[in-house]
């Protein structure tokens, strides 16, 4: 019996890595949800014209990748798309503010891991050039939505029939 095995390409990949990044995890992950699976070209014009601060530190980020993956695997910066791009909460450093009558208040500046991952397309099946006029010829719509029909339950006995 003859058995046929599945070759996958491989794919480029390039990881990058922000650790303890002062900021809270919330607000990186509010800028990165705008960006995950956009890219490279798209993705540096929506941190540039973004006005939040944790779009500074995701900008040297994503930037770095696509230089690395440019310097190191030959590939070009167009072809760059953003497969993964996830924050994680780090350590919280603890610091004293001091208040009234010698007390002090306790101030948690929190930090976060930043992590993303780059692929390059040109190696992948998956994303292919499709032209769009085909692409809409061959779509079947179905028909998805469901009427209600309000008017059954007040004519003839129902639940609201109060006689």
């Amino acid at each position: 019996m003859i058995t046929k095995e599945k070759t996958k390409k491989s794919v480029l990949e390039v990881y990058v890595f922000g650790h303890h990044i002062p900021m809270s995890p919330d607000k990186a992950r509010r800028v990165i949800d705008q960006i995950r699976g956009r890219s490279y070209e798209e993705t540096l014009m929506i941190l540039e014209l973004m006005s939040y601060r944790a779009c500074y530190p995701i900008f040297k980020l994503v930037y770095s990748a696509a230089s690395n993956a440019s310097y190191n695997m030959s590939s070009k910066k167009t072809n760059l798309i953003i497969s993964k791009a996830e924050v994680n909460a780090s350590t919280s450093t603890n610091k004293l503010k001091p208040r009234a009558r010698g007390r002090s208040y306790p101030v948690k500046k929190s930090t976060c891991h930043i992590s993303i991952v780059m692929k390059d397309i040109s190696f992948d099946d998956e994303y292919r050039e499709v032209d769009s006029l085909k692409s809409v010829k061959k779509m079947r719509w179905k028909k998805k939505h469901t009427t209600i029909g309000y008017h059954n339950m007040y004519s003839g006995g129902g639940i609201w029939d109060k006689k």
